[in-house]
């Protein structure tokens, strides 16, 4: 175990970096921060932290700084989340409160939270299967055509036109928008196929051709695979750093951040409201080994709709970006809930 004096000095190192983006030395430890130590027994330290992983010198005579190893422990350890001032949370909830639909709601977001993190911001639209059925309306557009509306607890809307063949009445329609919505309202997308299977008996012979039709497109709306998308701003944000952020080149950084399909993969696996840090290394794709990712999955408390979060050198604010990232998914949640 680290001594609680060389976690100290860690969580200096790492807190002067952050905000100087220049590597730190022990002279400038004693002039900032109140160690209650001399400065050999701080160099002391600093050997110790280097030869155990936590730091480095990236360059001869250079100061200090953050190995992915002292991020992690710094974040495991010696951060708390920072909590947003109170003019923030009055912008937020201003700025969301402000959206019409969930596409005016994911857009909003993103570009929120690249502001408060000055990071990469990424939001993945609500998930279908993870959502539940709110209502399902029928639209009478003519004797032998109706419109399917399939309305999701998470503010997803899909629709659909069915040609019917026969004549349906305006109290056909009606009785059959109540039959559908009696017997999977509230229920999640993936039960929905069971709880319709017997409708066709339930209503009477010479309507069934028509309840068949309209049950079809609605079990094809149900269990169409409808491709998962993620919205992403701030990526300028990334050019703000210096050459020691991202060793080598940005340009890894970049081209994993254009595959959508890593990001599905990285924010897909969020599945609760606590919030992740994934620092370097940790992050599967080769790409994104000099970067973290903060994230964390927005939703009603029992089920997430989907995931966000945020992607940016390992050199970040974590407690202010973890706690900026919490924030944001939370009245996001607030809001699809309100709306359902």
């Amino acid at each position: 175990m680290i001594e609680d004096r060389k976690l100290d000095v860690l969580r200096a190192i790492v807190e002067d970096y952050v905000s100087t983006n220049e590597p730190v030395g022990s002279k400038s430890l004693v002039e900032r921060h109140r160690l209650g130590v001399s400065p050999a027994t701080i160099r002391n330290d600093m050997a110790t932290l280097e030869e155990e992983g936590y730091i480095t010198q990236p360059h001869t005579s250079a100061g200090r700084v953050p190995t992915d190893k002292g991020y992690r422990l710094f974040v495991d350890k010696l951060s708390s989340v920072k909590p947003l001032s109170a003019p923030e949370r009055r912008a937020i909830e201003g700025f969301l409160g402000g959206a019409v639909g969930l596409d005016d709601v994911v857009n909003r977001t993103v570009r929120l939270l690249a502001q408060l993190t000055r990071q990469v911001a990424v939001v993945q639209y609500p998930s279908l299967s993870r959502a539940a059925v709110r209502h399902l309306e029928l639209v009478g557009l003519s004797e032998t055509r109706l419109m399917v509306v399939l309305i999701t607890d998470s503010g997803r809307v899909e629709q659909r036109i069915v040609e019917l063949p026969g004549v349906l009445s305006d109290d056909d329609v009606s009785d059959l928008r109540a039959r559908f919505n009696m017997r999977i309202s509230g229920h999640l997308l993936s039960e929905a196929p069971n709880l319709l299977a017997d409708l066709p008996d339930a209503v009477a012979p010479d309507a069934r051709a028509n309840v068949t039709a309209v049950l079809a497109t609605v079990l094809e709306t149900l269990v169409e695979h409808v491709e998962e998308r993620v919205v992403m701003a701030g990526t300028a944000n990334l050019a703000r750093g210096t050459a020691l952020d991202f060793p080598g080149s940005i340009r890894p950084v970049l081209e994993a951040l254009e595959e959508h399909v890593v990001l599905l993969r990285l924010f897909g696996e969020t599945g609760d409201q606590a919030v992740h840090v994934s620092i370097g290394g940790e992050n599967p794709h080769e790409g994104l080994h000099t970067a973290s990712v903060v994230s964390t999955g927005y939703g009603t408390e029992a089920t997430p709709f989907a995931s966000l979060g945020i992607v940016g050198p390992t050199r970040m604010d974590y407690p202010g970006a973890m706690g900026a990232v919490r924030a944001v998914a939370r009245y996001v949640g607030q809001i699809l809930a309100e709306s359902s």
